[in-house]
C-alpha cells in the first residue's frame, strides 16, 4: 500500500525544488544570453579589428616590428541589446593603432547601439639610444649610441631609427644611458665657426666668380651667416654649403 505522509510529500517537494533550482538558473542564464550582447564578444570582435588594424598599417609603412595588442575588461554586468547583425567596428582614436586606442563597436541592426572599447597596441621597434651619459652641445659619434627595443606607443616626442639621422650631429641637451633620442635632442652641427676663413661663391649662368671671405658668425649646411669679402671688406649675408664654403647670389 502506497501511503504518503504529510512529511514524505514535504520532502519529496524538497528535494525537487532542489533538482529544479539549477535547471532553473540555467535556462535563466541561457535566456540571457540569447536577450543581450555578451562583454566578451565586445572584446572579441575588439581584439579581431586591432589586430587586423595594426598588420594594415604595418604593411602601408614598410615598418619593421612587433606588436602585442590587448583589449580592457568590461564590466560584466554590461547589458547591450542582442545584435541580429554582424558587429561594426572603427578606430575612434588615435588616428593611427599605435599606443593607447579606442575602439568604437556598433550593431547596426533593428535594436541599435555603440559603445567605446579601450585597449592598447605595444609596437616594438629597434630605436637609438645613448649608450653612455652624453653632454649637451657633444658631436655624436657610432660609440656614443646604439640601438634599443622599445614600445614607440610610449614615445610621444618622436624617435629616431637611423644612424645617419644624428651621426656627426649635435646634442641639444644632455642624455642618460638607454635615453631613446628624439628629434627635438639633435641639431645640424656647424661646419663654419666665427673667425673661420671661407671661400665666397657666387654664380650666374655661365659666370661664376670666386673670392676668400671671413665668417662673421657660426653656421651648418643650409644656414644663412655674415661672411666679410676680404677684398672688398663688405659684410654680406651667404648660405653654408660645407667646411669653409660659402654662396652668395648674384
Amino acid at each position: 500500500m502506497n501511503v504518503q505522509t504529510p512529511v514524505f510529500r514535504h520532502l519529496r517537494g524538497t528535494l525537487c525544488g532542489a533538482l529544479l533550482l539549477p535547471a532553473l538558473g540555467l535556462l535563466d542564464h541561457t535566456a540571457w544570453a540569447q536577450g543581450f550582447t555578451l562583454p566578451q564578444q565586445l572584446i572579441d570582435a575588439t581584439q579581431e579589428f586591432l589586430e587586423r588594424s595594426v598588420s594594415q598599417y604595418l604593411e602601408r609603412t614598410s615598418i619593421d616590428a612587433r606588436h602585442e595588442v590587448s583589449v580592457n575588461r568590461l564590466d560584466p554586468r554590461l547589458r547591450l541589446a542582442s545584435c541580429d547583425r554582424p558587429l561594426t567596428t572603427e578606430l575612434e582614436s588615435p588616428a593611427q593603432p599605435v599606443g593607447r586606442v579606442t575602439v568604437r563597436v556598433s550593431c547596426q541592426g533593428s535594436s541599435p547601439w555603440t559603445v567605446f572599447v579601450p585597449g592598447q597596441v605595444r609596437l616594438y621597434r629597434d630605436v637609438i639610444v645613448a649608450a653612455r651619459p652624453l653632454k649637451r652641445q657633444e658631436r655624436l659619434s657610432a660609440t656614443d649610441v646604439t640601438l634599443a627595443e622599445r614600445d614607440v606607443g610610449l614615445l610621444t616626442q618622436g624617435y629616431l631609427t637611423a644612424f645617419e639621422q644624428i651621426l656627426g650631429h649635435k646634442l641639444t641637451r644632455s642624455l642618460m644611458p638607454d635615453q631613446p633620442l628624439t628629434p627635438a635632442h639633435v641639431e645640424v652641427a656647424e661646419v663654419v665657426r666665427k673667425g673661420d676663413q671661407v671661400v665666397i661663391s657666387a654664380q650666374s649662368g655661365s659666370i661664376s666668380v670666386r673670392m676668400p671671405g671671413e665668417a662673421l658668425t657660426d653656421g651648418a649646411p643650409g644656414q644663412q651667416i655674415r661672411v666679410r669679402n676680404q677684398a672688398s671688406g663688405r659684410v654680406v649675408k651667404a648660405r653654408v654649403t660645407g667646411p669653409g664654403q660659402v654662396t652668395v647670389a648674384m
